[in-house]
């Protein structure tokens, strides 16, 4: 058991010996709506979802229950050889009965400042999914999950928030609707959350990723001291952006460049591992060692 604090000092109490069935795969998002909304018409879904995924098929239609479309651009090629559409899936809005969030995780809702507010204020939601969709190209699905996205958020314009279920990670319809990011790596600013954790009695830090077991890639993992938090957490998203791009070609002991004085420099190599992440979920991360700012213990 390891007792680690947020910048408000709560204690957070983490069970290491707790298994989890590791999140891979998965993609799921809560819209956070304060009050009950019906399911637009077939055909005003219809109109929305073609303008972002392009020619797609309605396969189910219930407004009250869900409805599901199979982007047509979107395609994979079963066993024997037939070529295959995934699902995407949306239900009717429905009263939440158990809490989205945890402690440890209401405490890194670092993009979503007024979250707690936003939470409470809101009971009920809409869940939407992807369904056959894990054996897409990774950056296939990102771009296929992001203009989905950006879909519902015109759909759904009375949703205050959307919450991802794998990373925890909360943004207001607003932000999904105004990503400035280009494409699929949009992704990364949607679905994936950059923590922050203080380990409590020391000057140890913690930043790590969530989210992108989602496209079967590792996440990142500093555990540090004597760096600026900022400066860590912009060089995390720089390594994630890089592992996307080039679909995650570290080798054990390869080196990315550090920081020096906040900058980055080659001359200071920071070696990175794969390893099993220190905080939950389960899950492979990519270990940045920071050299002389590295806390806890590492094997060579």
């Amino acid at each position: 058991m390891e007792e680690k604090t947020n910048e408000k000092q709560q204690i957070l109490r983490q069970d290491l010996s707790e298994k989890e069935e590791r999140p891979g795969g998965i993609f799921l998002v809560h819209l956070l709506m304060e009050e009950a909304c019906a399911l637009p018409s077939r055909e005003k879904m219809m109109e929305t979802m073609t303008r972002y995924l392009g020619a797609l098929d309605c396969v189910n239609y219930d407004d009250k229950s869900a409805a599901c479309f199979s982007p047509k651009e979107y395609l994979m090629e079963s066993e024997n050889g037939k070529s295959f559409s995934p699902i995407l899936f949306v239900s009717a809005c429905e009263k939440i009965e158990k809490p989205i969030l945890n402690e440890l995780e209401l405490t890194q809702l670092w993009d979503c400042p007024d979250g707690e507010e936003i939470l409470a204020s809101c009971p009920y939601q809409i869940i939407a999914s992807d369904m056959m969709a894990a054996g897409l190209d990774y950056k296939q699905r990102a771009k296929m999950l992001v203009r989905y996205m950006q879909a519902l958020a015109e759909l759904f314009p009375t949703a205050r928030a959307f919450v991802f279920e794998t990373s925890k990670k909360m943004l207001t319809t607003e932000e999904i609707a105004s990503c400035e990011q280009d494409g699929e790596l949009c992704f990364l600013r949607y679905a994936v959350n950059i923590r922050f954790f203080k380990i409590r009695g020391t000057d140890d830090c913690m930043v790590d990723s969530v989210g992108m077991s989602t496209l079967f890639l590792p996440d990142v993992q500093y555990h540090y001291h004597g760096l600026k938090v900022e400066e860590v957490v912009k060089h995390a998203y720089d390594v994630l952006i890089y592992m996307f791009e080039k679909d995650c070609p570290f080798e054990n002991g390869d080196s990315v460049a550090g920081l020096r004085e906040g900058q980055y420099d080659d001359a200071v190599p920071w070696k990175v591992y794969y390893e099993e992440a220190l905080i939950q979920p389960v899950r492979q991360v990519v270990d940045v060692d920071t050299g002389e700012y590295a806390a806890g213990e590492r094997e060579e």
